[in-house]
């Protein structure tokens, strides 16, 4: 008697290689058709020391161009909140951007912040549990202080109260740290919504950094 066989035959089929997830991020980097102006003295300066110091000029950057007067206004508030002296450290601002941001979702910050966490930190895992949820990171007292007070402001900013100050003085914050904390997290809710009004797009090579 013939031995039946169980054998299958399958077909391979061809498929294309899939496209990069950030394909023409660094290309159409917002939904709208705003063409630059010609960068001021100060700012086309200020483009040259991104490019000495990060390789690239950040797309917001980019995106803010084509209005001078919004584009310096930005570039200024951002660099005093973000890089001046202030009882917060770079990363504990960095920290605060994230969290903000992951509670609005917003793609650009989130990409571009989580990126600076985790440089700064020197932990891939603590940029990651940022972007994802901040509550589940092993964090310090200050810091979960810092982040539940910047979260709460984000979310429900009408039930801030003396209690939520109160708690971020028990951490060890003082009140010129606390407007910090407000003034930071008020920024990147600004800037959230116009990242997500306009489908700002992040600089792919954020994503490969500090990994």
């Amino acid at each position: 008697m013939a031995k039946s066989s169980n054998k299958i035959v399958t077909k391979k089929i061809a498929t294309k290689p899939r496209a990069s997830a950030t394909e023409g991020d660094d290309t159409a980097i917002t939904a709208f058709a705003l063409p630059p102006e010609p960068l001021s003295p100060e700012m086309a300066a200020y483009f040259e020391k991104c490019e000495e110091k990060l390789g690239f000029v950040p797309n917001v950057l980019k995106a803010y161009a084509f209005d001078n007067a919004k584009l310096s206004a930005f570039v200024a508030m951002y660099n005093d909140l973000m890089l001046a002296p202030s009882g917060l450290s770079k990363l504990e601002r960095e920290m605060i951007a994230v969290a903000v941001s992951s509670h609005n979702r917003c793609y650009y910050c989130l990409v571009a912040h989580g990126a600076a966490v985790r440089a700064l930190s020197g932990d891939p895992a603590l940029g990651e549990l940022m972007v994802m949820n901040y509550r589940a990171a092993r964090l310090s007292p200050r810091e979960r202080a810092m982040l539940d007070f910047a979260v709460k402001l984000t979310a429900e900013p009408w039930s801030v109260e003396d209690e939520d100050r109160a708690a971020l003085r028990r951490a060890g914050f003082g009140d010129r740290d606390i407007w910090d904390i407000a003034a930071v997290a008020g920024f990147f809710n600004m800037s959230n919504r116009i990242a997500s009004a306009t489908d700002m797009r992040p600089n792919s090579v954020y994503h490969g950094q500090a990994r």
